[in-house]
């Protein structure tokens, strides 16, 4: 071994040691859990009716927004379960959600205009994921137009990287996973009514990311699924029933 290896390897285990730690995030187990979604969404079918008698709707007009790479199929089961409990949900009419754009609030902003033009009353957000990203930062956006934001595991507190999605997020968006294309604090709460739905089993945003801390989001609900299994399986949609309803008054 040459003489200098030592002072090398000395080197840089100091610089490393007191350098940023690389973030914490989901269990290779958990992750691997996702893939029971075909599973999540064959118990929703067979689960339906006692999910709709379940879930008391009032008539509110919900806007769902998909998660990253997600489209308006992928949030059809919760749509359904919502309408035939008596909610009035709508797509976010955007084809998959490929992640932020300069106009991004802008748009939704126009879909939530169109929403409203029925009743004149305000939405009701659910955001799955990065949906719930966007439904938080319109929610600050157009506050009076928004009667609630529901996150469904989605990463608004601590690290943006402690999660299995950011490298690619970035490779699609082209955006770095802490500086989106327009104004965003992700810890800040929405002046609205705020639901965070989290799960230990996620697998792929650590859980306390979802869950939140006091002051960043009004009240947060534990779910017993994965992250896929937020909008698919009964477990995920009852709890977004449940969140809509502590909402009301």
């Amino acid at each position: 071994m040459p003489p200098y290896a030592d002072a090398i390897a000395s080197f840089w285990k100091g610089r490393l040691a007191n350098g940023p730690r690389a973030a914490e995030r989901p269990t290779l187990q958990h992750l691997l859990g996702n893939a029971s979604v075909p599973f999540d969404l064959a118990r929703a079918r067979a689960q339906a009716a006692d999910l709709v008698r379940a879930i008391q709707g009032d008539g509110r007009q919900v806007l769902l927004i998909p998660g990253f790479m997600a489209g308006e199929q992928r949030m059809e089961p919760l749509r359904a379960v919502l309408n035939a409990a008596g909610y009035d949900a709508h797509g976010w009419g955007m084809g998959r959600n490929f992640g932020p754009k300069p106009d991004s609030l802008e748009r939704i902003d126009r879909r939530v205009d169109a929403i409203r033009r029925e009743t004149g009353g305000k939405v009701t957000l659910v955001g799955w994921s990065l949906g719930g990203l966007f439904a938080r930062e319109y929610a600050k956006y157009a506050a009076e137009k928004v009667g609630g934001v529901v996150t469904m595991g989605t990463p608004f507190s601590g690290d943006p990287r402690a999660n299995h999605a950011w490298r690619l997020y970035q490779l699609v968006s082209g955006f770095p996973v802490d500086q989106p294309p327009f104004a965003c604090n992700r810890e800040e709460k929405p002046p609205v009514p705020t639901v965070a739905l989290w799960s230990r089993r996620d697998g792929v945003i650590l859980p306390q990311c979802a869950k939140g801390r006091a002051g960043e989001r009004d009240r947060a609900i534990e779910v017993d699924c994965t992250h896929m299994g937020f909008a698919a399986s009964p477990e995920g949609i009852l709890a977004v029933g449940r969140a809509l309803e502590a909402m009301r008054g």
